[in-house]
């Protein structure tokens, strides 16, 4: 590398920090503002440190893996809007050095914030999540990750084995209208029947299966016995945790356990498997934005125009803004089961990497 490079590549690395420096410090205060009633009532259980460690200090990696892109974008136009008003850009054209090769310091910084929010995204903000998620449901937001359940669910727990649940009750352990049925290929032999099921939390109890039937099918013969106010302990491939859902539960676990959970409950048929597919593909696409706002903020910022850096601070924040709201409506796009994880996810990064062509070819004219 030149000294072009490592010029560029310093004022890229020193304006970016600096600039999440700033606006978590301001995002730390307002938060803290916001939440001080919540913060005096955690006081009465929690040390201040621990209010901070658990709360505050993992608020700090959530906060910047949702600004980390902006962040990039704000830090490209302030540095470059700065070189171009003291015409170094022209001096380093008029030196024979295409727009191109001006670009590649940028993006070598780029791609290295990209790797440092991929690792962040997908191994260090979950892990950060689940202390700070765990204070907000105890003293903040109560309301806003309930545990919940789903109904009318139908999952295999074995190739062979289908089972359904009306619905569960966390609180008692207790599921309703519980059936278990057993195929031989695609034919139904035996079902299992059942007005209530329990979790034993005894270790290595497993399941009471109450007030329940079984009916035996061979080829057109039926066998029905009914074992009225009886009980059944039997261990089925099966937990409480298939039942319970938090609306936040993707954001606390790590990429490699999101894969694992999202392989098993496809091997189950469950539902919320698009859920964390979106989830995984997020976690890769964010980062990737980086560098098609690194892109477009070097095509605008580098030309000198009479409004200056104000000018050019304005039109990031609108790119910026616009950015933020197709990548939200992306996510609730990208819920349709007939839309791609992939597809529905990447669409705000194809159409701003298309704009991004389209104005460095403008910034070379």
């Amino acid at each position: 590398m030149k000294i072009l490079d490592w010029y560029i590549i310093k004022k890229y690395i020193g304006s970016f920090f600096f600039t999440a420096f700033l606006f978590t410090l301001i995002s730390l205060v307002f938060d803290f503002s916001e939440k001080a009633g919540q913060f005096v009532e955690a006081a009465k259980v929690l040390s201040l440190g621990q209010i901070l460690v658990q709360y505050q200090l993992n608020y700090i990696p959530f906060i910047n893996g949702l600004l980390w892109p902006l962040f990039s974008l704000i830090s490209v136009i302030f540095f470059t809007s700065r070189l171009a008003y003291n015409s170094e850009f022209i001096s380093i054209l008029n030196a024979g050095v295409s727009f191109r090769r001006i670009l590649r310091p940028y993006l070598m910084s780029a791609s290295l914030l990209t790797l440092l929010l991929l690792l962040a995204n997908h191994l260090i903000i979950p892990i950060a999540n689940k202390p700070k998620l765990e204070f907000e449901r105890k003293f903040i937001k109560r309301e806003s990750d309930r545990l919940t359940t789903g109904t009318n669910m139908h999952f295999f727990i074995a190739p062979d084995t289908k089972v359904y649940l009306r619905s569960y009750s966390p609180s008692d352990s207790l599921g309703y209208s519980f059936r278990l049925e057993k195929f031989n290929g695609t034919t139904l032999t035996s079902m299992l029947k059942a007005n209530f099921i329990e979790w034993n939390k005894n270790p290595g109890k497993g399941w009471n299966i109450r007030d329940y039937e079984i009916r035996t099918y061979n080829d057109t013969t039926e066998h029905l016995t009914v074992y009225a106010n009886q009980q059944m302990d039997t261990i089925l491939n099966m937990l409480p945790s298939d039942f319970e859902f938090y609306s936040k539960q993707k954001d606390l676990m790590t990429t490699p356990e999101l894969q694992a959970l999202v392989d098993k409950e496809k091997s189950r048929g469950l539902n919320p498997v698009k859920v964390y597919t979106n989830e995984i593909q997020r976690r890769t696409a964010d980062p990737f934005s980086i560098l098609i706002l690194t892109i477009i903020g070097v095509a605008i910022a580098a030309r000198k125009v009479r409004g200056g850096m104000g000018l050019h601070l304005a039109l990031g924040i609108a790119i910026g803004s616009v950015f933020v709201f197709i990548s939200k409506f992306s996510i609730v796009f990208s819920k349709s089961p007939a839309i791609p994880s992939v597809i529905g996810i990447w669409i705000p990064n194809i159409l701003f990497f298309l704009i991004a062509l389209r104005l460095v070819r403008k910034a070379q004219q």
